[in-house]
């Protein structure tokens, strides 16, 4: 069964001109599987992206890290093929194969030639249902991770980001390290991981995206194939996360050449009315890109560091709106003095029509460029069912943006941004001075 959206974007148009006549399909599969398809025969091959729901939050209490490490060893044999027979297999169909695990997902990318579709998509089918989880791929994976963990340690914006998202969630799953601890992971053992994987791939959850050279019937085949012996569903998703952040600063201890800075506070969910205001919003605020408030005031003004941005970040079970910085040691205090400044000019007056007009300009122009090949495609159209998106919005997104008002605008900033509820961890040294 399929059914058409009025117009694939403009967006995928203006960036790929050949793009321009093919329809957005709405596809379900015999089995009830629903894809979104943008086909192209131009180019033999197609790219997939799967989106399973639950991520590193399924991971039980007593076994942190297992979905992120079940994800590292999806590719690391699978029915009869060991490691190496398994990538021999891929690599002599030119196929490529992903898996990564974060918060809310797993996400599997595939990409396969026209030619070999049919063996690609066998092994894919396989590597999803049948991982070997062999004890010698664990422990190469489990080295692999820990020797992460431990670089983590020495880097001051993963210790900072660390301790903000454990201050701000506690123990909810989003409160600890996906990747779990050096302790946790190598605690794991096989039949977690057994577990993680079971929990991890429920059909129930899982969200299609497709672009490239298949057409809607032999999509839907493909992904029966695919997903038939996965689990009907997937391990119980946690509760919803209380933010417990308050304003206030936090000193995590490290001794480096500059001290790294994340803040923020409770955000704003992506189905909220007023998402896309905030959104805009917050590009004007601290978008990452020269010329926003932030990096004017922060850099262009101050030379007080080289970049600071902001974001808004809503996950399934908590929504933030947060940033992070890094500077020398003596501008530590001006920082977040600045920082809540420009937080509070926002939130009590909005931004400018000029600003506003230039962050229409940019956001409407770049969208397109993001359309810039099967595999990019397949990721947006995955992407955005993943955050309970329709398919209408691609084309509706531009028009969307254009539409925000100053109106909207600041009073969506009044609404959201607190500089009295921001907080601060600043990864530095330990004689360093921060004030409340």
């Amino acid at each position: 069964m399929r059914k058409f959206a009025p117009v694939l974007a403009a967006a995928i148009a203006l960036a790929t001109p050949l793009r321009a006549e093919v329809p957005l399909e709405e596809v379900t599969s015999p089995e009830g599987v629903e894809a979104w398809l943008v086909g192209e025969e131009s180019l033999p091959f197609t790219a997939i992206e799967l989106r399973f729901e639950g991520g590193t939050s399924l991971d039980p209490e007593d076994a942190h890290g297992a979905v992120n490490l079940m994800a590292r060893l999806m590719d690391q044999g699978a029915g009869d093929m060991d490691a190496q027979e398994f990538a021999t297999a891929r690599e002599d169909l030119g196929m490529r194969l992903s898996v990564s695990a974060s918060r809310d997902e797993v996400s599997v990318s595939a990409r396969f030639l026209t030619e070999n579709r049919d063996e690609s998509v066998a092994l894919l089918r396989t590597a999803l249902a049948e991982p070997r989880f062999d004890e010698d791929a664990i422990e190469r994976a489990r080295g692999q991770v820990i020797s992460g963990i431990r670089s983590d340690l020495r880097d001051p914006g993963e210790l900072a980001n660390r301790a903000f998202f454990e201050a701000a969630f506690g123990d909810h799953p989003y409160g600890r390290p996906g990747e779990g601890t050096e302790d946790s992971v190598a605690a794991l053992t096989r039949e977690d991981l057994v577990a993680a994987h079971e929990s991890a791939f429920g059909r129930d959850r899982v969200h299609v995206g497709a672009a490239g050279d298949i057409d809607a019937d032999t999509l839907g085949t493909m992904l029966d194939t695919v997903l038939a012996e996965l689990p009907a569903s997937g391990g119980a998703m946690p509760d919803r996360a209380m933010n417990a952040l308050e304003g206030g600063t936090e000193l995590v201890e490290f001794d480096g050449p500059q001290a790294s800075i994340v803040f923020g506070h409770a955000g704003i969910p992506r189905d909220d009315p007023d998402f896309i205001p905030a959104f805009v919003m917050n590009q004007i605020l601290g978008g990452g890109r020269f010329g926003t408030r932030l990096m004017r005031e922060l850099r262009e003004e101050r030379g007080l560091t080289y970049g600071v941005h902001s974001r808004l970040q809503p996950m399934r079970d908590g929504a933030l709106v947060m940033g992070s910085i890094a500077t020398d040691h003596d501008n530590v205090d001006e920082v977040i003095e600045l920082v809540r400044a420009e937080w509070a000019k926002m939130a009590e007056a909005g931004p400018t029509g000029d600003e506003l007009d230039a962050i229409i300009t940019y956001l409407t122009g770049s969208f397109p460029l993001q359309f810039d090949g099967n595999a990019a495609i397949a990721r947006i159209l995955a992407d955005f069912q993943a955050q309970g998106l329709g398919p209408d919005y691609i084309a509706e997104r531009n028009e969307l943006i254009a539409g925000v008002s100053l109106e909207d605008a600041a009073d969506v900033a009044e609404r959201i941004l607190d500089p009295d509820a921001l907080f601060f961890v600043v990864a530095g040294r330990p004689e360093l001075e921060i004030g409340n």
